[in-house]
């Protein structure tokens, strides 16, 4: 039913930024987070941050602490990544999701989302 749409991803110099966007479709009401993951290859995917619906509470992993910011847009129906001062170790493919159900307290974890995105590739050059 939902479709996440990602958007905003690139190749960056180390020190640089980028802003990741997605939007979401097919939604027929409210939605409880959406966030974002990212893999590398060969690797798991691994949690990056999650903002609530009314954009009044995020959740970040220790790693991008400082230097990533994710929001919510006008509409709730996007989500933004602010990505700055990125490092080669950001290389990774990011991926939009959407939690319809809480806990907050769950959502580090692959299992409370509900709708992926397909990924975009970000590419920080050393």
């Amino acid at each position: 039913q939902v479709q996440l749409v990602e958007s905003g991803g690139g190749l960056v110099q180390a020190g640089g930024s980028l802003r990741l966007s997605c939007a979401a479709s097919g939604r027929t009401g409210t939605t409880f987070a959406m966030g974002w993951f990212r893999q590398a290859p060969g690797k798991a995917r691994d949690f990056v941050a999650a903002v609530n619906w009314s954009g009044s509470s995020t959740y970040y992993t220790d790693s991008v602490k400082g230097r990533f910011t994710i929001s919510r847009g006008n509409a709730k129906n996007t989500v933004l990544l602010q990505m700055d001062s990125l490092q080669p170790e950001n290389t990774e493919v990011y991926f939009c999701v959407e939690a319809q159900w809480g806990p907050s307290e769950g959502l580090k974890y692959i299992r409370a989302y509900d709708y992926w995105g397909q990924g975009t590739q970000v590419t920080v050059s050393s």
